[in-house]
């Protein structure tokens, strides 16, 4: 389904958020013959619905909302409303049709897109593809999940766009380029289990994408794909790490060289994985990765980490802080826990209860020396998860700020402390920015 194919229907925008905004202004400029925005989640944050939108569109709040999404032709709702909604069970249930912003804006744009969905490393990797593709004469628009709404995006040659799975899940076209980094269970709430979480994450690529690029060595990832065609990439055949001409680890592409490891200013393995994926689209795109690689090396050693991904807070005690905020999982703490290997760590865990399995953060930890603080309103259960673990102390905080605190009395000289709270942020703090902000300002507040 096309914006075009709105005119003349009777549609219901379902989220009053940025998609939902983005959403009234580009279907209204196709001319439907109805448009009603529903917003069923209205409290003290939302936004006025004022002005142009207004006029466009008018608003409905509250029980109300489901008869205006239930008479609708078409609704077209906000990636934020879950499948497990029941007014999305009833709506699926009575056959009415219901797709989204990305959905329309995919159906016009495929075929000049690369999508990048995954459970870790999609922001990453997706902000990597866009900063080499444009060094390398390639210029693109970013967007997506992590930018503007897609439908809000102009008019380019090439896009580049991090897809959540809630984004995913109502493509009926998949883009020129479909990647996808990793696979692990998230957001089961909203998606109904973890058998519609993949099937969900994966329709990016079930809609005939030209070329499919993975993570070749995420196990899970790999099960799920079975035997379908794939660039691996991690793999001997395309781009990867190994030893090179120096003794030292180097990104390769098949059997060539590319440049050293340390090029790339991001730690961890799992961002090792990262650039070979995006170094992989870069080669399925038609970019000579051989004979550019030393431009690549100039730009692989430019690219700035993203906020709140293993970022690095100064301090003067000698202490290394790091907000990891959006570790929003076990999985992604794991992760960051290794980048730090060999370092005496710290790791606070804990936020929003989603009643994640912790067992694998468990099994990780088994054989590790760690000090863990559980913060309200998962850590108290993570910590148990962890009890009766030899070489793991834990510890609880009132609060971020208490843990900090306690943190600078526990971890010894040289030390890291990671704030990788392997749950989301929602209930104690506005959205993650802001559990960042509170981190970072009770390590400057702490500091000797």
């Amino acid at each position: 389904m096309r914006l075009s194919d709105l005119r003349g229907r009777h549609v219901a925008v379902w989220g009053a958020g940025r998609e939902g905004r983005a959403a009234v202004t580009a279907i209204a400029a196709h001319g439907p013959a109805g448009l009603v925005v529903v917003d069923d989640s209205a409290n003290f944050l939302t936004l006025p619905w004022e002005g142009p939108l207004a006029d466009a569109a008018p608003l409905v709040t509250g029980e109300t909302g489901f008869d205006r999404l239930a008479a609708a032709d078409v609704v077209v709702r906000s990636p934020g409303v879950p499948n497990t909604h029941p007014w999305m069970v009833e709506l699926r249930r009575r056959s009415v049709p219901v797709t989204q912003g990305s959905a329309l804006w995919m159906a016009d744009h495929a075929d000049r897109t690369v999508g990048v969905t995954g459970s870790k490393g999609k922001s990453t990797t997706s902000s990597l593809i866009s900063h080499l593709l444009t060094a390398m004469d390639r210029p693109n628009v970013f967007g997506g999940n992590i930018g503007v709404p897609l439908l809000d995006l102009p008019e380019a040659e090439l896009y580049v766009l991090e897809l959540s799975s809630y984004q995913c899940a109502d493509l009926t076209d998949s883009p020129r380029v479909a990647v996808v980094t990793a696979l692990f269970p998230e957001h089961l709430d909203a998606h109904g289990g973890e058998r519609e979480y993949y099937r969900d994450k994966l329709n990016l690529i079930a809609h005939g994408p030209h070329a499919v690029v993975v993570n070749g060595a995420d196990p899970r990832l790999a099960a799920e794909l079975g035997d379908r065609a794939a660039i691996r990439a991690g793999s001997p055949d395309t781009t990867h790490v190994s030893s090179g001409p120096d003794g030292t680890q180097w990104f390769h592409l098949r059997d060539t060289p590319l440049f050293p490891r340390a090029v790339l200013p991001l730690v961890g393995r799992h961002n090792e994985g990262n650039l070979c994926v995006a170094l992989a689209v870069l080669d399925a795109l038609g970019v000579d990765v051989v004979a550019r690689k030393d431009s690549l090396a100039v730009a692989v050693a430019e690219f700035q980490g993203l906020a709140h991904r293993l970022t690095e807070i100064a301090d003067p005690s000698g202490l290394t802080f790091v907000d990891d905020t959006l570790a929003t999982s076990p999985y992604a703490a794991m992760h960051a826990i290794d980048a730090y290997e060999g370092r005496p760590l710290t790791v606070i865990v804990g936020g929003a209860d989603r009643g994640l399995d912790y067992s694998p953060l468990r099994a990780h930890l088994a054989d590790r020396e760690v000090t863990v603080i559980g913060v309200p309103d998962s850590g108290p259960r993570i910590v148990e998860a962890l009890s009766g673990l030899p070489s793991v102390r834990t510890e609880l905080a009132d609060d971020l700020v208490a843990a900090v605190g306690l943190s600078r009395k526990l971890t010894p000289a040289g030390g890291v402390v990671l704030l990788s709270p392997a749950a989301p942020s929602y209930g104690r703090f506005r959205n993650f920015e802001h559990r960042s902000e509170v981190f970072a300002q009770a390590v400057a507040d702490t500091a000797r």
